[in-house]
């Protein structure tokens, strides 16, 4: 009796655990299946990585300016090859490294090695002959590489990207958390070994594109604008120049433009001073006489002159705080209208324009036009600038201020304030990317023209801009004068500072020029850092720069000629200018038999002009030189 009691007992446990076993059978095999089955593959599977497709960079109008190329990389799976020293040895000479560092490196317990730097961003051609060799244990993954089919245009904005695929400087940086993608990926099922496993089928994971950034930038502008900078660094011998080409009713940039430039390409080559400093947005110094567009304004706008019915004696001097303060030209301008003050771009004349306006009002006005602090125009390494301390600013202070001496501001902050007060009076913020659209050709985010504040009215700013075109017309910006195009501008002429000191005969001449004068649709700004070959004048080497690129770019800015504008009187010691004509695939003798009187220098050894600068069309000074480079 007792016995069968125990034997009943270990007949139920028995019952008891094979219900438990089936049970978590079932569990486990019905229930839970998919989940066992994720982490069982999770530990066989070996992913090859496709490279992830990096959003495009493309202008206001949708022009490529950095997109993407097939680059190949391989990879190794050494448990798969019982003999890397000969797959190396293979491998070596089309990859053309070192065959014993490449063994080492494939001979790795890792189970899956990546051929770095050797064997990433490898030719097609290359591809297709190791693939030919089909070597154990060698994949090739899908990998990209960015392209640029404008060469080096735009590089010190545009930036460049690192061995891993992301943005380390410029846009490329700055907005990497849009254009960054991540890969596809095919998924092998091998065991610990690197052996496939059968029955298991190889499996894909999707990526993700990046999404594409759309500049304000318009591409043919930038162009003409670098054509430029390149031609007067050459011909002036200059140690740096930049250009910004904005919209002032937007504040959208049209052109940003640094020479020299870089091949973003291989980035690596080229000096970090260059590429790590983007010059409209990071240098800072002193403005000069573009300046005084803002104390003009302002004294416009407080009543304290009238360009026409109020007069200005210059000496050629004037006595502030015991300091005399010259005016650039020695002897002085004599009796004058406040507007041949402008145009003369008279130190003592602006000076008596800060003096009436004073201290508070005039420091007021330099804030409410945006210096001293960043436009936040979304640009990497933007400077602030820098200006007196109020406990600072006294009466030499207050009148250098005024004529654009002693404080320190950046290419895009003078840009930025400029538009403000030939606009009608409103102070745009800057910007450089217009949208970003995403991989399914959508907008994701997209900017629009952000106002920050009104400076002046639209009465003070039609008188700004009718004294600009009259310094072109008439005055020190002479030569950016444009036929048919109304232009006004300033000239600007800085001595550079060192150690606290100004440094004798080494100058930053710039102009700043508008168009049309009446209503502007372009703000362009031009600054030559340290010209030779030249007296260093902001009228004599940038304002005509400007003129050429006013006059290049106005057809795709939509500006129409207009025959209304101020009169410009040929005076006596004006160059002379003549168009140049097309050189190219004209031979040495076929050029000399035209009997050309622009100068002409050669460059290479052969036969036909291939290129020349400037270009046909553009219209230069009698005695410019023409740079003619052969095939």
């Amino acid at each position: 009796m007792r016995s069968k009691k125990r034997l009943r007992a270990v007949f139920i446990i028995f019952l008891l655990l094979l219900g438990a076993t089936v049970g978590k059978l079932f569990h486990a095999q019905i229930i839970k299946h998919e989940w066992l089955k994720e982490r069982a593959q999770a530990n066989w599977d070996r992913e090859i990585p496709f490279g992830g497709v990096r959003g495009e960079i493309v202008d206001r109008n949708g022009k490529l300016i950095v997109g993407n190329q097939l680059a190949p990389t391989l990879y190794f799976m050494p448990a798969q090859n019982p003999d890397p020293e000969e797959a190396a040895a293979k491998l070596a000479p089309i990859l053309q490294v070192d065959q014993v560092k490449l063994a080492e490196k494939m001979s790795k317990k890792d189970y899956m090695v990546k051929l770095a730097p050797e064997g990433k961003n490898i030719a097609k051609a290359q591809a297709d002959e190791i693939s030919a060799l089909k070597i154990p244990g060698l994949y090739t993954g899908v990998d990209f590489m960015r392209s640029y089919p404008n060469g080096e245009l735009l590089s010190r904005l545009l930036g460049f990207t690192g061995y891993d695929g992301k943005g380390l400087a410029g846009i490329e940086y700055a907005y990497n958390d849009f254009l960054d993608g991540t890969g596809d990926r095919i998924r092998m099922y091998t065991d610990a070994r690197g052996v496939p496993l059968p029955h298991v089928d190889d499996d894909f994971k999707d990526g993700k594109e990046g999404s594409s950034v759309v500049l304000t930038i318009d591409a043919e502008m930038q162009k003409i604008v670098e054509r430029e900078l390149s031609q007067a660094m050459e011909k002036y011998d200059a140690s740096q120049a930049l250009a910004i080409v904005m919209n002032p009713k937007t504040g959208e940039l049209l052109s940003l433009a640094s020479a020299p430039t870089f091949d973003p390409a291989n980035y690596q080559d080229a000096n970090p001073d260059i590429y790590n400093r983007n010059l409209p947005v990071w240098m800072t110094f002193e403005p000069g006489s573009t300046f005084k567009i803002m104390t003009l304004a302002a004294g416009l706008e407080e009543k304290v002159i009238d360009l026409d019915h109020d007069s200005f004696n210059d000496p050629g001097y004037t006595m502030v705080g015991g300091a005399r303060l010259r005016c650039w030209k020695r002897e002085g301008h004599g009796h004058q209208s406040f507007l041949e003050v402008v145009e003369n771009s008279c130190n003592p004349g602006f000076i008596e324009i800060g003096r009436r306006l004073g201290e508070k009002k005039l420091s007021s006005y330099i804030r409410d036009f945006g210096f001293g602090e960043s436009t936040e125009s979304g640009i990497a390494g933007e400077a602030k600038g820098i200006l007196f301390a109020e406990n600072a600013f006294g009466p030499v202070e207050q009148a250098t201020t005024a004529f654009g001496q002693g404080i320190a501001v950046t290419p895009i902050q003078q840009v930025q304030a400029v538009a403000a007060a030939v606009n009608g009076g409103m102070l745009y913020k800057p910007y450089i990317v217009k949208e970003i659209i995403g991989a399914d050709g959508k907008a994701t985010q997209s900017y629009v023209p952000e106002m920050k504040r009104r400076v002046i009215s639209e009465e003070t700013s039609a008188e700004v801009r009718r004294a600009l075109e009259s310094v072109v017309a008439n005055g020190s910006g002479r030569n950016a004068f444009v036929d048919e195009i109304r232009v006004g501008g300033k000239t600007g002429t800085a001595q550079k500072v060192q150690d606290g000191k100004y440094k004798e005969g080494d100058y930053i001449v710039s102009f700043i020029g508008i168009a049309p004068s009446n209503d502007p649709e372009l703000v362009v700004y031009v600054a030559i850092d340290s010209p030779k070959n030249s007296v260093q004048f902001g009228g004599v080497i940038a304002a005509p720069i400007v003129g050429r690129i006013i006059e290049e770019i106005a057809p795709l800015a939509s500006i129409e000629p207009q025959k209304d504008q101020v009169e410009k009187e040929y005076r006596w010691g004006d160059p002379l200018t003549q168009e140049i004509p097309d050189l190219k695939g004209m031979t040495k003798d076929e050029v000399a038999k035209q009997q050309y009187t622009l100068r002409i220098e050669w460059h290479g050894n052969g036969k036909k002009v291939s290129k020349q600068l400037p270009v046909a069309g553009t219209v230069v000074n009698e005695e410019d030189v023409i740079h003619l480079y052969t095939e």
